[in-house]
């Protein structure tokens, strides 16, 4: 994700002047966006070729005069000719914010694509390099937004006085509009014009609950395989309402910024070789911030009920009385097969799936993953990236055939992922190196049904068997 060269605000135009200088249709394109404003707009042009006259717009059909932006606001430029580069040069010196239409590198501010629920807006920019897509994305959200939410809103702005005087600052009252805005009986109240009742009793029920009246909650999320777009919508409304976001190391940071931007942000991150936080310390960090009433979403990578120690946080959880709740996400094994076609299940193939973790195998767990394996199972081999070689020389001599096809997926689910095909017997190569990050490896015959095209064969068998 790449930085912003533009900075999105609501720029305050009341009671200002908006000064549009050009008489045709850019000009009209622009009126129109900004009459839905409280500004006075000023249409100047020697020539007025489109009809403004269904617009509240005051129209001076005269050339342009540096005086025309004296206390403007904003000015647009939809005229490319003198009167445009007059513009231009005034804009500059009064320093009054410059957009020209259609020539994005000259503009001081850009015009989103909006959807209006007043007092509510939602603006779409592309920073003059895509207005198509930006109105495309914005007719999407248009759809998805009850026309009777910005009345919802002009009822959170008038409730705000009555909610300082009966609830004291911070959580409480965030969960008191938060309820407002989301509920469905407060937007069919405003619909029947009863939504400040509606809102006065709510305030009612939130002031005589107390502080400590919400228990605080525990949300275990799976943040998916490190691609932003592949977290649950569920995950994504939990982060907004999370007070406090615990994440683990893997996840990235789009993820976390998906949550409210006044939550509390704490890493525990675990890596090879460094942990910031032990499970112990984790466990009781999320049980004191409960206990606290916050709303803590537990981040973790992929899934967190798949080699995400999510047992023993719950287990933790369910000592200390704390409620909880898990939010599945892809976890990375599944991404991989996704990244690779692979069937993982597979008719008159692979009967099954198994997820394993190679790190810490006893021999009897190896002894069984080889009979698995040649029964025609999938394994799905996790954190297995440094020790391959190893494993798959131990696969091997617990019984488990060298021509059994693997694949592997570093990264899996993400952008930078890396491809490898082989067999069990070319894996033992001691001189294989895998690019760095979290690997999955597949063992099985279902591999070879997978697209592997694009991975890099792994060296010829080597392997013997003594």
């Amino acid at each position: 994700m790449g930085d912003l060269n533009t900075f999105p605000v609501s720029f305050k135009v009341e009671g200002q002047r908006i000064v549009i200088v050009g008489g045709g249709e850019e000009a009209l394109s622009k009126a129109r966006l900004v009459v839905k404003t409280t500004a006075l707009v000023v249409i100047v042009a020697e020539r007025i070729e489109a009809d403004f006259s269904a617009l509240p717009v005051s129209v001076a059909a005269r050339a342009f005069l540096d005086s025309d932006l004296d206390g403007a606001a904003l000015c647009f430029v939809a005229d490319h000719g003198a009167d445009g580069e007059r513009a231009k040069r005034a804009a500059r010196s009064k320093k009054v914010p410059l957009n020209v239409v259609d020539v994005p590198a000259e503009c001081d501010f850009f015009t989103p694509s909006v959807v209006y629920r007043s007092p509510l807006t939602v603006a779409v920019g592309s920073e003059g390099d895509a207005p198509v897509l930006s109105r495309l994305v914005r007719a999407g959200i248009e759809a998805s937004l009850s026309p009777d939410l910005g009345r919802v809103a002009a009822l959170a702005g008038d409730m705000r006085d009555a909610v300082e005087a009966q609830l004291p600052e911070g959580m409480q009252r965030r969960r008191y509009f938060e309820a407002l805005v989301t509920s469905p009986s407060i937007e069919a109240a405003v619909q029947r014009g009863e939504g400040r009742a509606a809102a006065e009793a709510l305030l009612a029920a939130h002031a005589g609950a107390g502080p400590e009246a919400e228990a605080g909650v525990v949300w275990l999320i799976g943040a998916g395989p490190g691609a932003e777009d592949l977290i649950t919508l569920r995950a994504q409304r939990m982060l907004q309402q999370a007070d406090v976001i615990v994440h683990d190391q893997l996840v990235p940071d789009a993820v976390i910024e998906m949550g409210r931007r006044d939550a509390e942000r704490i890493s525990v991150g675990k890596k090879k070789g460094h942990h910031s936080f032990t499970q112990a310390q984790i466990n009781t960090l999320i049980v004191r911030l409960a206990r606290d009433g916050k709303r803590v979403a537990r981040l973790k990578g992929g899934d967190p009920m798949v080699f995400g120690r999510a047992g023993e946080e719950v287990a933790a959880l369910r000592k200390a009385g704390v409620d909880y709740q898990i939010v599945p996400g892809v976890t990375s094994a599944l991404a991989a097969a996704a990244d690779t076609a692979t069937p993982v299940t597979l008719r008159n193939v692979s009967p099954g799936f198994v997820f394993a973790t190679a790190h810490g195998a006893s021999s009897e767990e190896l002894k069984h993953w080889a009979s698995l394996a040649q029964s025609g199972l999938t394994l799905a081999l996790y954190m297995g990236g440094q020790i391959a070689s190893a494993t798959a020389g131990k696969l091997i001599r617990h019984g488990a055939g060298a021509a059994i096809p693997v694949g592997i997926v570093v990264n899996a689910g993400r952008p930078g992922r890396a491809l490898y095909r082989g067999t069990l017997g070319a894996l033992v190569d001691e001189t294989i190196v895998l690019k760095p990050g979290p690997a999955i490896i597949f063992v099985g015959e279902a591999v070879a049904a997978g697209d592997w095209e694009e991975a890099i064969p792994l060296p010829q068998e080597r392997f013997r068997v003594a």
